[in-house]
């Protein structure tokens, strides 16, 4: 199987060591094990639960327990709707590989996480882009979208908040994309890895899987949750699609670890809490990027309405790559490319980090900058 080469992992391998202040990182800021336990209201001697615990493959689909907690992020589903992978890029790649085959006809949003066309196409699926534009505030276009999901259509690939540009489809234009993959009788499976941070209200907007039939919803404690070191996430769907995935998860995955399932049902237990601070992050480390961006000349953005990422848009005349890699050479600051998203003209920033990072590494963006007026 031949698949390309997966452009924003080969960037981040490739700097992510070598860089002094990371904008590119896409986590709120990662918990420590002690931070965690802290907000469940546990101490170190709580650790010692896990004295007893025996190394195990533990219950194959994920603990009752986890599964429960996941399905307190929804509105509708029960255990039996959740199967626990390894983060949502084992999520993302095992509904892709149980749902298309050859020739089938797959529908993704544009910039969207290179999962989403480029597995499909390794399958030898028909692919077919949407491409969102910045004019439409990087949402779809329903008229484009209409024309693409033809009969016969078996995928709909949808990234909500979307990575990389912040953009939110709010639970209206989600049910208008079930509508229009009702007609055709499509899947519509839609990433929501970093469902949870909006920038209003409780952060929390729709997921696909309450309000579709065949709506999909892949998620994990990577971003929102601050806890990437888990690796662990999960696909909610119709029984039909879990059965199905877990054909395909036996070759794979087995069971994802009983410490990983244990510290994420710790934290997912405890969500309200760990949203309150992934909002603090993210809402205050937004009003510093917008504030920013506002003094800069030569930069533009449509401001992110979640997530932990935008598009920065570049007046420069060089390449997306040729800064990047000049800005890291001389501030030590790191953005990615848009080349490695299929965006060129843009660079990606990650803003929920430290804000002591944040701050200083725009410093230094502003004196880079500043020499190329």
């Amino acid at each position: 199987m031949r698949i390309e080469p997966f452009g924003v992992e080969i960037w981040m391998n490739e700097w992510e060591t070598k860089c002094e202040w990371n904008l590119a990182e896409t986590c709120v800021a990662s918990l420590t094990i002690a931070e965690l336990m802290a907000l469940a209201g546990k101490n170190d001697t709580d650790l010692s639960e896990l004295l007893s615990m025996k190394m195990t493959y533990g219950e194959i689909e994920g603990s009752m327990r986890l599964r429960q907690a996941i399905c307190a992020l929804y509105d509708h589903q029960e255990p039996e709707n959740v199967v626990v992978t390894h983060g949502t890029i084992g999520a993302n790649m095992l509904v892709h590989k149980t749902l298309v085959s050859a020739n089938d006809r797959v529908v993704a949003v544009v910039p969207t996480y290179q999962q989403h066309y480029s597995i499909p196409a390794s399958i030898g699926a028909d692919v077919h882009q949407l491409q969102l534009r910045e004019e439409n505030g990087f949402l779809p276009d329903f008229d484009e979208l209409r024309a693409l999901v033809i009969p016969g259509t078996k995928l709909i690939a949808i990234n909500n908040p979307n990575n990389p540009t912040g953009a939110l489809m709010d639970r209206a234009m989600l049910e208008q994309i079930a509508a229009i993959a009702r007609e055709v009788g499509a899947w519509v499976l839609c990433d929501e890895v970093y469902r949870g941070t909006d920038q209003t209200g409780s952060g929390m907007t729709a997921s696909i899987a309450d309000i579709y039939e065949k709506g999909i919803s892949t998620a994990s404690m990577s971003k929102t949750y601050a806890l990437a070191g888990l690796r662990l996430g999960w696909i909610a769907a119709s029984r039909e699609v879990i059965e199905a995935v877990a054909i395909h998860r036996d070759y794979d995955t087995i069971s994802v670890g009983m410490i990983d399932d244990h510290f994420a049902t710790l934290a997912l237990e405890n969500y309200e809490k760990i949203l309150t601070r992934s909002h603090t992050i993210t809402r205050d480390n937004l009003a510093i990027l917008s504030d920013w961006v506002a003094e800069q000349p030569l930069v533009s953005w449509v401001q992110p309405k979640s997530g932990t990422t935008a598009l920065l848009k570049l007046d420069l005349a060089m390449s997306s790559r040729e800064f990047c890699v000049a800005l890291l050479q001389e501030t030590g600051v790191m953005f990615t490319p848009g080349s490695a998203l299929n965006m060129e003209g843009y660079v990606r920033i990650g803003y929920a980090n430290n804000q002591s990072i944040l701050i200083e590494g725009l410093n230094r963006v502003s004196a880079f900058l500043a020499n190329r007026t």
